[in-house]
């Protein structure tokens, strides 16, 4: 894990949540933190090339906007882990593959701009893979704000 510096910091614990809607909303931040525009675009730039941070940008409610998305799970023999996590990854529709220690041992979200993608990508999997895929579509809806602090 690359060292954070206190501006990596402050960048963390400042964007997660509220930020500005506005003709430069990167200025706006930079300002409040005490930076130039550009230093927050190549610290923003490097804590993702780093991995520090997985993903940066809003969260939409797909579903208002027309498309879907479940929570999907396969069975995956241990000697095509490696494979099947190819195939599945492969997906633009995928995303966060985790691994568990279950039966249903590949868990995954499948994101699809129309309602009808969800089983078109579900039909995909299993033809690419010959394996059964397990779909759990979203039953109540649960808000959960949880931001982390950067410490050091």
């Amino acid at each position: 894990m690359p060292e954070l510096t206190a501006v990596d910091r402050q960048i963390i614990d400042n964007l997660q949540g509220e930020f500005p809607i506005c003709e430069r909303p990167y200025a706006e931040v930079a300002e409040r933190l005490g930076i130039t525009e550009n230093e927050l675009l190549q610290s923003l730039e490097r804590l993702l090339a780093d991995k520090v941070l997985t993903r940066f940008g809003p969260m939409y409610q797909i579903e208002r906007m027309g498309g879907a998305f479940v929570l999907a799970a396969l069975a995956v023999p241990e000697t095509r882990y490696e494979e099947v996590t190819a195939l599945v990854n492969a997906l633009p529709q995928v995303a966060h593959n985790y691994r568990r220690e279950h039966a249903l041992n590949m868990w995954f979200v499948l994101a699809t701009e129309t309602q009808g993608g969800i089983a078109e990508a579900v039909a995909r999997i299993e033809r690419d893979t010959g394996l059964a895929v397990y779909a759990f579509p979203k039953e109540r809806e649960f808000f959960v704000e949880m931001k982390l602090e950067a410490r050091l």
